[in-house]
């Protein structure tokens, strides 16, 4: 089956290859249509622990509007192998690069959460040919940047809030803000499709030693790709004013802040942030 055009992929069901790459082997995920002239495809990195599963509502909708999608787990994630020895970001990267060469994509949007927005700016320096767009969700610059709330953080220092539906529910509010906060199952789809495929302790592990120390604020001025940065303005583990941030420094960069969303504003309200990013995809250079 083709990577560029699989049948259940035009369908609008997703279309699942293994590729080894880079001493890993990756799950990914292409769905949607691809035409001529419609563009490149739109990369999804999902954040710290979460695999391709978790993002199918908000991919569904993007689909629907007409957009190609890839998406993959990352190493040690979901059901992809973990490095053998931990990598720092420009490494996470360079293995992007070469599922992308794997798949037959020569170019790409990307669209990175949280750790994925991390990653997708990382990638955007790294191979800045090949990205063609960016949008920064509910992510920062690291350090440098502001930290979210400290009980939140404490949080995401293991992967239990993955492997346990109780523990989720008794810290989703104060972790992830937004409709969280009010009902822990709110976000169905994501609420159960994380505990399906959670993420190893290796591989956990390994994305919180990767983005140890990083920061992207000496180079961030260097980025060219018009960018749109997202953030909600209830989000206690990434608070708003890092969004301000990276469309500062981000020459080609606007800002849009979800009000009243969490960190999981892609999944609370889909269809609205498909839209929006399915635009700005489309606008003119």
């Amino acid at each position: 089956m083709s990577a560029r055009s699989p049948d259940p992929a035009a369908a609008g069901d997703a279309g699942i290859r293994f590729v080894d790459v880079d001493g890993v082997r990756l799950r990914t995920s292409v769905r949607g249509p691809s035409t001529p002239g419609s563009g490149p495809p739109l990369l999804l990195i999902t954040g710290l622990g979460a695999s391709l599963d978790v993002a199918q509502p908000f991919e569904r909708e993007l689909t629907a509007l007409g957009v190609h999608t890839i998406a993959f787990d990352a190493p040690g994630v979901g059901e992809s192998t973990a490095y053998p020895v931990p990598r720092r970001m420009p490494g996470i990267a360079r293995t992007i690069q070469a599922m992308l060469d794997a798949l037959g994509y020569d170019r790409v949007d990307v669209l990175g959460v949280s750790l994925g927005g991390v990653i997708a700016q990382q990638l955007a320096r790294r191979a800045a040919g090949r990205v063609r767009r960016l949008v920064l969700a509910a992510t920062g610059p690291g350090l440098g940047g502001v930290p979210g709330s400290p009980r939140a953080l404490l949080a995401l220092a293991t992967p239990r809030r993955y492997h346990q539906p109780d523990y989720y529910r008794s810290v989703a509010g104060r972790v992830y803000g937004g409709a969280a906060r009010r009902d822990p199952d709110a976000l169905l789809h994501g609420s159960l499709a994380r505990f399906i495929e959670p993420p190893s302790i290796r591989g956990y592990l390994g994305q919180l030693y990767a983005i140890t120390g990083w920061t992207s604020l000496p180079w961030l001025h260097t980025l060219r790709q018009p960018t749109l940065v997202l953030n909600g303005d209830d989000d206690p583990i990434v608070p708003p004013i890092n969004g301000r941030i990276l469309a500062h420094c981000i020459p080609d960069a606007r800002l849009y802040v979800v009000h009243g969303a969490g960190h999981l504003f892609l999944l609370e309200r889909p269809a609205e942030m498909a839209a929006l990013v399915t635009g700005f995809l489309a606008e003119e250079p």
